[in-house]
């Protein structure tokens, strides 16, 4: 039996506040997480709150891409 893509899956977070300051140059760095999402029950792209160290704050963090 043949197996087809995996269900879960490795994603990538990034600080979406840190991406738009890294133009002005305002911060030191982006903020990126590591995480698994289950593709049946997430299809689409993952946004969540993470702590950015960068921003000093919770932040939204969306997926990206590999």
């Amino acid at each position: 039996m043949a197996k087809g893509k995996d269900v879960r899956v490795t994603i990538i977070l990034e600080c979406t506040s840190c991406v738009r300051n890294d133009i002005k140059k305002e911060s030191a760095g982006i903020s990126r997480y590591i995480t698994q999402k289950n593709r049946h029950n997430t299809p689409s792209r993952l946004e969540l709150r993470k702590f950015c160290p960068f921003c000093f704050k919770h932040t939204i963090h969306g997926e990206i891409k590999k």
